[in-house]
């Protein structure tokens, strides 16, 4: 029997909250997180300011444009509200430790003993993890898709990116990276609360590089570097993940015996 089943005698017996509490310590929790967000957007905004933001941004993209060339504004208010977008979005990332935080002090109250001693270090790994997506697209995926994607341009055409466009384009890769370095954590989870055991994941191994490739051909744009460039770390951190799950399995604490006698 898995050492994380629920226990004979119910701890979270009692603990029940009235509805409408539910609801005002979700507004609580949702209240704090916005403050933090406009903190950190506040914070921003004052320095290093919209304009240099977004300024560091677009360097990859710039960088890779032919000399002199510039982004462009195709609506007239891009230039103030895309600048202010990207501050509201890295005030996001900046505050999104408190976010988690407040979403697993929601949820902890219905967790089981074993699991608020799981779920405290994924909020924590799933943090470093996202930002380690966004930094591993920031300063090796844009150089590297942005290089390819010049080298095809033909000689007669000057690239002129629209600066809404490539704004867009970077939530989407943010996102899309952000997300794929959260596979260990989603193997760990699965393996850890006893939903699917670490042998069943390993010979799904082959299943999920297939998915993977097939992810990352939906997910990221038309090129070759940018899909081997997402498709091929989601591999390494699977293995990374199996491996975690393995050496946390084995400090699992084992069930007392009376617990393995009351399973059927």
């Amino acid at each position: 029997m898995s050492s994380f089943q629920k226990p004979d005698h119910d701890e979270l017996a009692g603990t029940e909250q009235p509805f409408v509490a539910h609801l005002m310590e979700l507004r609580d929790r949702l209240l704090r997180a916005v403050i933090a967000i406009a903190v950190c957007f506040g914070a921003l905004a004052v320095y290093p300011g919209p304009g240099a933001l977004y300024d560091l941004l677009a360097a990859p993209l710039v960088a890779h444009l032919p000399a002199g060339t510039t982004m462009i504004a195709t609506n007239v208010i891009a230039p103030f509200f895309v600048p202010v977008k990207i501050t509201l979005m890295a005030g996001f990332m900046l505050a999104l430790p408190v976010v988690l935080y407040q979403a697993w002090a929601f949820i902890a109250p219905g967790l089981y003993s074993h699991e608020k001693r799981l779920v405290l270090p994924l909020v924590v790994s799933s943090t470093l993890l996202f930002f380690a997506g966004v930094a591993f697209c920031y300063f090796f995926v844009f150089g590297q898709v942005f290089k390819f994607i010049q080298s095809f341009a033909p000689k007669s055409i000057t690239a002129a990116p629209d600066i809404e466009a490539y704004l867009g384009f970077v939530m989407n890769m943010f996102i899309a990276f952000g997300a794929a370095f959260e596979v260990p954590v989603v193997v760990v989870v699965l393996a850890r609360m006893g939903i699917v055991p670490v042998e069943k994941l390993r010979e799904w191994r082959g299943y999920f590089i297939v998915g993977a490739f097939v992810i990352a051909a939906i997910i990221t744009p038309p090129d070759i570097v940018s899909q081997l460039a997402l498709a091929i770390p989601m591999c390494l951190l699977y293995e990374v993940g199996l491996l975690a799950a393995t050496y946390l399995g084995r400090g699992a604490v084992k069930p007392a015996a009376g617990e393995e006698a009351a399973e059927p």
